[in-house]
């Protein structure tokens, strides 16, 4: 609301700017008033706002000594374990009545007594996973467990993946009946052997799943000198890497539009996948060479090849083009989980000890 001696203010202001010049309607729209509303204060210039200023009560509230009550009765030996849509019942089983539910729940709210009133573990406070970043093959592996779905209705299979997010390359996998910390242990440590892994050298990210923090996984990494590190729970976007692969295998057009019928049927298919991912597959990420090529090295001569095949494009034909040629710089440094998009190799921390 607007006191009459504001509104002779306003008044005055919006006077000295017409008489210098201004429109009345412009005047008006600087300082976001009407000018219906200014004329109707010009013709009662004695008028003042005729809206109630009083703040109105119910009649019905409550009052201090109620709520009090209300606060004991839900906080008692007897109900302080139960939510006040229990309560209200019990109490009129035994012909007492105190206040509705709704106002139960209005009262312990108010108080922040609200949440967990049963013998519950109260949520924790997550942080996001440490920042990692690679810039070479070998150093930072990502893998994750997805289902592959079976003629019988609620049984799956489980393919473990393993990337190498530097190169994107499917460094290893499996598929098995269940899912195991021994079995994904075993994958682990056939990969560290292949890529002739050196204790210290690589982090393996995963989500929170029980096969990932697993007492077999754990001690596998251990020994192998892998340094684990986990996503928060429930957060797929810790974990992109291996969710984004899983839609590119789920996604295939060749992807079987029926279940498999065998553990070495899926087996097939996914070693089908990965040989086309790996070596095929023009990856968006890393300048549209395969895994196979980043991971061997290859992708930096094929990248300057393609860029001296647009330089001289651009030097026969220069006016179809109005700027720089397209960029097929590699891609030096690939981010985990970045403390800032803006400044991700400032804030990021590398991933392994090149002195171990």
């Amino acid at each position: 609301m607007t006191s009459l001696l504001q509104r002779r203010q306003i008044i005055a202001l919006v006077g000295q700017a017409t008489q210098a010049g201004a429109r009345q309607e412009r005047a008006c729209a600087v300082i976001c008033l009407s000018e219906r509303t200014l004329q109707r204060w010009q013709r009662d210039m004695l008028r003042a706002d005729q809206r109630p200023a009083r703040v109105q009560t119910s009649p019905n509230r409550l009052s201090e000594p109620e709520r009090q009550a209300v606060l004991a009765v839900a906080n008692s030996p007897e109900f302080g374990h139960l939510a006040p849509s229990q309560i209200v019942p019990r109490l009129a089983d035994r012909g007492e009545y105190i206040a509705s539910e709704s106002t139960f729940y209005r009262v312990l709210r108010a108080a922040r007594q609200l949440s967990h009133r049963s013998a519950q573990r109260p949520g924790q406070p997550r942080n996001k996973p440490r920042a990692l970043y690679a810039t070479a093959p070998n150093e930072l592996f990502s893998w994750d467990i997805t289902y592959l779905p079976t003629l019988v209705t609620g049984h799956y299979f489980y393919l473990y993946l393993f990337l190498d997010i530097f190169s994107r390359k499917v460094v290893g996998w499996q598929v098995y009946e269940n899912e195991s910390s021994a079995l994904a242990s075993e994958v682990m440590q056939d990969i560290c052997l292949r890529e002739h892994i050196a204790p210290g050298q690589v982090v393996l990210h995963s989500d929170n799943g029980s096969p990932m923090k697993g007492a077999a996984m754990l001690a596998t990494l251990q020994a192998l000198g892998v340094m684990p590190s986990l996503s928060r729970p429930s957060v797929s976007n810790d974990n992109p890497y291996s969710e984004s692969l899983f839609k590119t295998l789920k996604y295939r057009p060749d992807y079987p539009a029926r279940a498999f019928e065998t553990v070495l049927a899926a087996r097939q298919w996914v070693g089908t996948f990965v040989n086309w991912y790996n070596l095929e597959h023009r990856h968006s990420a890393i300048r549209f060479v395969t895994p196979h090529e980043r991971h061997v090295g290859q992708d930096s001569a094929l990248l300057a090849k393609r860029a001296d095949v647009y330089e001289a494009a651009k030097a026969a034909n220069p006016q179809r083009w109005s700027g720089a040629t397209r960029n097929w710089q590699p891609v030096r440094v690939v981010h985990l989980n970045p403390d800032q998009k803006h400044d991700q190799k400032k804030e990021s921390h590398k991933v392994f000890n090149k002195a171990a």
